[in-house]
């Protein structure tokens, strides 16, 4: 079961950075793309949140390799929730 979950997030993950690299200027021209990105926005913000207050810090305090995927990551999600919810709330 859990390989299906896993599947299925990547597939969407996919799908989202697809629709970015191939569609960017109606993600954010358009009405639909705009409303398109807040979705993202808030997926990332959601997710960003998830890193610092469900995920445990066991996972990475103390592991220097695994401490800098953690900021790499943090980093990456707060500015994929920043640039999606700016063209979505534009």
């Amino acid at each position: 079961m859990m390989s299906v979950h896993t599947f299925f997030i990547t597939l969407t993950v996919l799908l989202m950075g697809i629709l970015c690299l191939t569609n960017t200027k109606e993600l954010i021209t358009t009405s639909l793309g705009k409303t398109i990105s807040l979705g993202f926005g808030i997926f990332w913000t959601v997710r960003l949140i998830f890193q610092f207050f469900v995920y445990s810090p066991v996972l990475w305090k103390g592991k220097k390799f695994e401490t800098i995927i953690h900021v790499v990551f943090s980093l990456l999600w707060i500015y994929l929730s920043y640039i999606f919810l700016a063209v979505g709330l534009q």
